[in-house]
């Protein structure tokens, strides 16, 4: 069944429009560019076309004008010290130009169909497509603000990070806080079209593997982060609720939903990149998409993270059924 509370940002008819974005160039694992594919292969947009929604589907975006750099950035040094030590971090950075390119296109099209009135659902791919996708929505709805679904933080800078993959890194770009580009044909320059998102319009639900840089950008910016322990501590609606309370006062706020599977515990979405034990039940993840759905305030969904080539069939299709599930609940679907 589906449950239609009136969305306060969107026109009627109530349109949804899905991007597939089968990209991994932000992380080295094979077989997430296939998620989206997979995803829509299961029937989601028969699916959300039962729950009413008009669907506007394009095709997946292949980037076919974007073809990837040289891997590498190799940077010679200066004897400057601090300009070394900035170059010594960019040069870690796995893709950048590429991750940099496809999140940019992401960028213009999500906010495309933000200002024609549509709910953009992104489905990836990794994780570094938010930084094009919150992008976009905020290009759109200036004040929106964001809920992270995710085991990960995803807020290492160019200089925390130690694998250098930058869907590890999305949120750090987002809330401008690496450096700002030396020069205009800097590595870091290609990212300055990436919108800012104030850290008091960002919470995160379900954190669980954060990396010690990680937890200290979260203190010192002052990062509101409801981990697994708040969850096992007030349960999955409180938390929803006092991330609500905090990111969203008013209930006035556009709200772009991020959801990570990996969020889910390996037991219920098993075929993802970086699994962690002792995640979100399958009711609780479903919960934060229902609750999110009855604000009223949704104008973006992304689903990310489905890696149907880390699993057996069995494990892919029940990840691929969970993701569907997920967007559904998002867009309306209710248990009874």
């Amino acid at each position: 069944m589906s449950s239609t509370p009136s969305n306060k940002f969107l026109p009627s008819p109530k349109t949804v429009a899905i991007l597939g974005c089968p990209f991994s160039g932000g992380q080295p694992k094979l077989g997430v560019d296939k998620g989206p594919i997979h995803l829509v292969q299961a029937g989601l947009i028969n699916q959300v076309e039962e729950l009413g929604w008009r669907v506007v589907f394009d095709g997946h975006h292949q980037f076919e004008d974007i073809s990837p750099p040289p891997n590498g950035v190799h940077v010679n040094a200066t004897g400057d010290a601090a300009v070394d030590t900035l170059n010594a971090s960019i040069a870690k950075l796995r893709s950048p130009l590429f991750v940099a390119q496809v999140c940019e296109s992401v960028a213009s099209a999500v906010q495309a169909h933000a200002e024609m009135g549509h709910l953009p659902v992104t489905l990836g791919g990794d994780h570094s497509l938010a930084m094009g996708t919150i992008s976009g929505t905020l290009r759109a709805y200036d004040q929106a603000c964001v809920i992270w679904i995710d085991a990960h933080a995803d807020i290492n800078t160019i200089h925390s990070t130690d694998s250098g993959n930058i869907h590890g890194m999305p949120l750090s770009f987002l809330l401008k806080l690496n450096p700002p580009a030396p020069s205009p044909d800097s590595v870091l320059a290609k990212f300055d079209w990436v919108a800012h998102l104030p850290a008091e319009r960002l919470v995160y639900i379900g954190l669980r593997d954060v990396d010690k840089g990680e937890k200290e950008i979260l203190k010192k910016h002052g990062i509101k982060a409801f981990s697994m322990h708040e969850v096992d501590r007030y349960g999955i609606g409180k938390v929803v609720e006092m991330a609500l309370d905090y990111v969203n006062p008013q209930r006035d706020r556009p709200i772009h939903l991020s959801f990570d599977v990996d969020a889910l515990d390996p037991s219920v979405a098993p075929s993802t990149g970086t699994p962690v034990r002792g995640g979100l039940t399958f009711r609780e993840g479903h919960y934060i998409c229902e609750a999110i759905h009855e604000t009223g305030l949704l104008v973006a969904l992304d689903l990310m993270e489905v890696n149907p080539a880390l699993a057996d069939a069995e494990s892919v299709h029940q990840t691929v059924t969970v993701g569907c599930s997920l967007v559904r609940s998002a867009l309306g679907e209710t248990l009874l």
